[in-house]
């Protein structure tokens, strides 16, 4: 038996590429995503078999079902990557893309998120990974909500591992944390800072093999991410 996975928001970018670098190894796959013309150009390229299944994060409750009609659909599941989401520039802080960025990243994302702890739990184990971003750790004043978001993120995944121990389950959670990565979020950063998608996705797929709690994509920002967390705030505003 294959082993086998659902990618949520899989239609482009880090999702895109990780199905691809996931079916290489060996995956059979659930693919999931507002686009579904593009998941099933993509489902064309995979070697093993492939479900495909409509699901936004903006619309709550469709989302839950989709996701547990996919559970069923391909009845045992290993993986689950959350890599849907959403970001805006909003210098102005317009109040409309602060609510779309927290409707997606931060309540759809919960809301599916609670979805796969109940299908883990009554199966005994599993392993949930979400993409998060280097931006979790210090907001940005250009895109406020999805720096907040993105802490969000890292701090509930956090959470689930402290649930899934005292609950003594062999549950496994992986936060993967990009820094610059050439999808759409990264245009503008300089080159030197971007990783292609493919780079990201081996090292992605390298890191849920080994079961890591903590990924950052690519290695270099593990570097960055421990100069954010002790920058004064007066020294890191004048960056």
């Amino acid at each position: 038996m294959n082993p086998t996975a659902i990618i949520i928001g899989a239609s482009s970018g880090i999702g895109e590429a990780l199905a691809l670098e996931l079916d290489a190894n060996g995956y059979s796959l659930g693919l999931a995503s507002r686009r579904t013309d593009l998941l099933h150009q993509l489902a064309a390229k995979l070697k093993h078999h492939t479900h495909v299944r409509a699901l936004d994060l903006a619309d709550l409750d469709a989302a839950a079902v989709a996701l547990r009609e996919l559970f069923h659909e391909m009845k045992d599941v290993n993986l689950v990557v959350i890599s849907a989401g959403t970001a805006f520039d909003n210098p102005a802080l317009e109040w409309t893309p602060e609510a779309n960025t927290i409707l997606v990243n931060v309540t759809g994302f919960a809301r599916v998120v609670n979805v796969v702890v109940e299908y883990f739990e009554q199966r005994g184990h599993g392993h949930l990974a979400a993409i998060t971003s280097i931006m979790a750790i210090r907001g940005h004043g250009d895109v406020p909500a999805y720096g907040a978001s993105k802490a969000f993120m890292s701090n509930y995944l956090c959470s689930l591992r402290h649930r899934f121990r005292r609950k003594k389950l062999p549950i496994q959670v992986t936060e993967i944390c990009p820094g610059y990565v050439d999808t759409k979020m990264a245009q503008g950063a300089s080159l030197f800072w971007v990783a292609s998608v493919q780079k990201a996705s081996k090292q992605i797929v390298r890191a849920l093999k080994a079961r890591r709690s903590h990924v950052y994509i690519t290695k270099r920002w593990r570097l960055i991410a421990w100069f954010l967390r002790i920058c004064p705030e007066a020294l890191y505003r004048r960056l």
